[in-house]
């Protein structure tokens, strides 16, 4: 099922139209004597569209996640998860100062101690720096409400103890999202970040690859997903950045292309 057809269903109804097909089937099992086997079927389409939306952030199954930007101008954001990271982000960003390029950082909150003089550098650069959760988890999708809460509440802290600032970006990891995921992002005031471009630059790919990967998608309003934890990305990154500049690009941040504020 292609995300442009999923994007028309939502998680309120696809629960609507489960509950519909199985009292029908009731009825119909009351009224003709059908097996209840059938059951099974709204069941499984159900489980499936749960499964598929909350993997594929694009679907806003749960949420309205903000994918991509208006395609009016030739401007793309490229944007970074999972540092900041010692080695490869002051890299990233000596590659974004040479070609005067902006960027968004959803930073995981856990790997800012230590690396608060990177956060500052991202900040004073000129970059945002968006929440990428405190943990990032593997089983981060089976907390409760308030341990999501939690999550990006103590990242957000860590991010403000360091620059001052509260951030208003929030990027789930994996871009997996959830229904308490997505309250509590409500309930604090963030915008959900996905992006329309996934390098899988964490690939065992070599950097020609991803770089074709990224550079045959990019197109007018394309909000890119890197990591800034690899020097694979930072090749691709300087190759991302070439070929935008020789194709009339300008690269910006997530909230510049999206027109919202980064911080409160």
């Amino acid at each position: 099922m292609s995300t442009q057809k999923i994007n028309n269903v939502t998680f309120k109804t696809a629960k609507n139209g489960f509950i519909i097909a199985i009292s029908v089937i009731g009825l119909l099992h009351h009224l003709f004597e059908l097996s209840l086997w059938w059951l099974a079927l709204p069941g499984v389409i159900y489980k499936a569209l749960i499964i598929y939306g909350s993997a594929s952030i694009q679907s806003n199954f749960h949420a309205k996640a903000h994918c991509r930007g208006d395609a009016f101008e030739k401007e793309i954001a490229v944007s970074f998860d999972d540092g900041p990271n010692q080695k490869y982000t002051p890299q990233v960003l000596s590659a974004l100062a040479q070609y005067n390029a902006g960027a968004t950082f959803f930073v995981i909150g856990k790997n800012i101690r230590g690396n608060e003089n990177i956060l500052k550098q991202i900040d004073a650069e000129g970059h945002s720096i968006g929440n990428h959760s405190y943990t990032h988890s593997f089983f981060m999708d089976f907390k409760n409400l308030q341990g999501f809460k939690d999550e990006l509440n103590q990242a957000a802290d860590d991010v403000f103890n360091v620059i001052g600032k509260r951030m208003k970006l929030f990027r789930p990891p994996y871009g997996v999202t959830t229904p308490s995921l997505v309250r509590a992002s409500n309930e604090l005031n963030y915008s959900i970040i996905g992006w329309s471009i996934r390098s899988l630059d964490t690939t065992a790919d070599h950097a020609h690859t991803i770089s074709q990967r990224v550079q045959k998608q990019i197109e007018p309003g394309a909000i890119i997903l890197f990591h800034d934890t690899s020097d694979k990305t930072v090749q691709v990154l300087r190759q991302t950045l070439n070929f935008a500049r020789e194709n009339g690009y300008k690269i910006v941040s997530v909230e510049h292309l999206l027109k919202i504020e980064a911080y409160e």
